[in-house]
């Protein structure tokens, strides 16, 4: 595997190839009068919703680029994927759209709204203990019934997906001074960071991970990929066991800083997200709101910072729960007072 990042041309490329089939997600700009409230200051602020993409995650892309991929053969034997919800939704759509099947491995724990989903869009379902078992799994289904293998995280095609979202946002709001992108294996930060820095050199990438999965902060420590004994955040869909060579090279590449958030930080930016802008997002989605509410908000002062909104696949009851609590512990900040 090239260590090399997407070029520009290859991205936009890309894009072009995935055509209508992938939407060209809105961008939604948070009134300066918000942000004096919530923020404090005059900061423009834009968010970019992937959570309105085609299966509701960014996943899609990716997803959507390596069916395009196989050979008929391989399209055939059909694909398998390992994933807590976003990418298996996104691959069993990929699946039927380029006229294959996929059988997908998911954590029991999964979300059970993603689950039904999945098997909704005609995908196989295998459900395992934990995320770890599951990887082990696909190895298994890949070895005995020859599907591909579709990582949800890692790999040239899948950073080249994810760049397209990157390479959109920066020419949907030029001269942004940081975008603020989660990570859970890093492939959405891997492929963004390299589109952003080359067609904007001077934007800071900053990645956020929850802090009950924290395998790309452990891996800038170590200079390499590392992995986490468990997942224990309410963002499942940024709880990877581990990162991986490709996409945790072009972090350490492109990235320039990384920053955690609590559970706690991520319910109050799900009430906040929905009592603004009226969206109704899953813990990952809100991730990047709750870093500029928390560890970014003194350094992002003033500056053009784009946000990423990057899924909303949550059981409802599930998110009614998150957004009550969240309420309480936006009430709880010193910072909200003016706002509650």
């Amino acid at each position: 595997m090239t260590d090399a990042a997407p070029t520009l041309e290859q991205i936009r490329d890309a894009r072009e190839r995935l055509g209508e089939r992938i939407d060209v997600t809105p961008v939604l700009p948070w009134a300066r009068r918000a942000s004096r409230i919530w923020l404090g200051d005059d900061r423009a602020v834009w968010f970019k919703l992937e959570a309105l993409q085609a299966t509701g995650s960014f996943k899609a892309r990716g997803a959507l680029l390596h069916l395009m991929e196989l050979d008929p053969a391989a399209r055939a034997r059909g694909v398998t994927a390992v994933s807590a919800g976003n990418h298996a939704l996104a691959v069993a759509w990929a699946a039927r759209q380029g006229g294959s099947t996929a059988k997908v491995v998911m954590p029991r724990t999964a979300d059970p709204a993603r689950i039904s989903r999945c098997r909704g869009m005609g995908a196989a379902i295998v459900l395992v203990d934990d995320v770890h078992a599951a990887f082990a799994e696909t190895e298994r289904i890949e070895a005995e019934e020859g599907r591909t293998f579709v990582h949800p995280f890692e790999g040239f095609t899948t950073a080249l997906g994810t760049a397209t979202v990157g390479l959109e946002f920066i020419e949907q709001v030029p001269q942004l001074e940081a975008v603020v992108v989660p990570i859970g294996g890093g492939g959405l930060c891997a492929g963004m960071a390299a589109a952003i820095r080359q067609r904007s050199p001077g934007t800071r990438v900053i990645g956020v991970e929850p802090a009950g999965a924290d395998s790309m902060h452990r891996s800038f420590a170590a200079g390499r990929p590392m992995g986490i004994e468990r997942v224990q955040t309410i963002a499942d869909s940024l709880g990877a066991p581990h990162a991986a060579p490709y996409s945790f090279g072009l972090c350490q590449r492109y990235v320039d800083e990384l920053v955690m958030v609590d559970d706690d930080a991520l319910r109050g930016a799900m009430a906040l997200l929905f009592a603004e802008l009226k969206l109704a997002v899953e813990p990952a989605g809100a991730a990047a709101t709750a870093a500029l509410l928390g560890p970014l908000r003194a350094s992002l002062a003033g500056r053009r910072v784009g946000v990423v909104v990057c899924g909303a696949n949550v059981d409802p009851l599930a998110w009614a729960g998150h957004v009550v609590e969240g309420q309480r512990w936006l009430g709880a900040q010193p910072w909200a007072s003016a706002a509650i």
